[in-house]
């Protein structure tokens, strides 16, 4: 079995490295968070008649 080289060790590590941040970075700006106005405005209000 052929041995590689440091060189190819450290260019295989730092591609790794790079489509690992790449996905993690694509990941995190593509989550799209819901805000809280847009949840209050879907909240319809009921209102409730109480009998004391």
């Amino acid at each position: 079995m052929p041995q590689m080289a440091p060189l190819n060790w450290l260019t295989l590590m730092t591609l790794f490295i790079m489509i690992f941040t790449l996905f993690n970075m694509l990941n995190y700006f593509s989550f799209t968070q819901n805000t809280p106005l847009k949840k209050m405005k879907a909240h319809t209000k009921t209102q409730q008649n109480w009998k004391w």
